[in-house]
């Protein structure tokens, strides 16, 4: 399943249930997947930050695409969002691609939260 859902007030930035389906309820597969989904945030929003329009292009949409394979629909929606702002800005120091950049920087920064609680409870 490639397609995001709307996000939801309230509602955690991992979608857990989605997560299980995907894992086949592998617990221990999980957390692989969120421990290797935390540092792709931290690896491509550096890309993003420090890249020229295609590479940090490129990166916004790995990232869209890692975050969709585990349910961080936020983080999805925010890349998508980097994505197209990048293909059609000339540099992520753009206004507008400033903007968009905060929303997945907040976005990754609250699934990478939620992602360390689970893997302290876990």
């Amino acid at each position: 399943m490639t397609a995001s859902a709307p996000p939801v007030f309230g509602q955690s930035p991992i979608d857990m249930v989605y997560l299980a389906r995907q894992s086949g309820g592998d617990h221990e597969l999980e957390q692989e997947l969120l421990a290797l989904f935390a540092d792709q945030c931290i690896r491509h929003l550096a890309t993003i930050r420090q890249a020229g329009t295609e590479a940090g292009c490129d990166a916004a949409h790995t990232l869209k695409g890692a975050a969709r394979a585990i349910g961080a629909w936020q983080v999805a929606d925010a890349a998508e969002q980097v994505e197209k702002a990048l293909s059609v800005q000339p540099s992520p120091q753009v206004p507008a691609a400033q903007q968009d950049l905060s929303a997945l920087c907040t976005a990754a920064e609250q699934a990478r939260a939620a992602i360390s609680a689970l893997l302290k409870a876990a």
